[in-house]
């Protein structure tokens, strides 16, 4: 396997991976770099078992969860510059909650849709991609980001 053809081709579709994980350009870069120079030390080991994309994935998505654990150890509370407004406050703190109602309904949803979801809609990744990543087809990555959204619409309408 030639790993200069691997970065070359893999590269981009790995990072918008990652940034559907860290939603940070500077990070998702930096994930992506230590992603590759991990595939490229493990590289024997790849059995093929899974495709190269899925396998670079799966490297990329325990990096970047490693990566948010140690950061969270590490966060600072808000600074003044980094407080909204006055002026509307009351309709951030709404959009807060609802986001925040979102994004915990999302934290309990079961695999695969959770993570099918969020690569659709902050990876903005395609169908196709999608299916590739899990190993499945386009419609199925179709298939279960329509289930996903209902479940997630549905959960979020009961908590209100």
């Amino acid at each position: 396997m030639d790993f200069d053809g691997l970065y070359q081709t893999y590269y981009m579709s790995v990072y918008s991976y990652v940034m559907t994980i860290v939603k940070s350009a500077h990070l998702a870069e930096e994930i992506t770099q230590q992603t590759f120079y991990q595939a490229l030390r493990s590289l024997p080991e790849f059995d093929g078992k899974s495709s190269q994309f899925t396998w670079l994935c799966a490297i990329a998505k325990n990096t970047a969860y490693n990566e948010l654990k140690r950061q969270s150890r590490f966060r600072t509370e808000l600074s003044e510059e980094e407080l909204p407004a006055a002026e509307g406050v009351e309709q951030v703190a709404e959009e807060e909650v609802l986001t925040l109602r979102i994004h915990q309904v999302l934290h309990e949803m079961e695999e695969p849709y959770k993570e099918v979801f969020q690569l659709r809609v902050f990876g903005e990744l395609s169908f196709a991609k999608i299916g590739m990543i899990f190993g499945k087809t386009e419609n199925w990555a179709r298939v279960t980001y329509h289930r996903a959204k209902c479940k997630l619409q549905e959960r979020v309408n009961d908590n209100e």
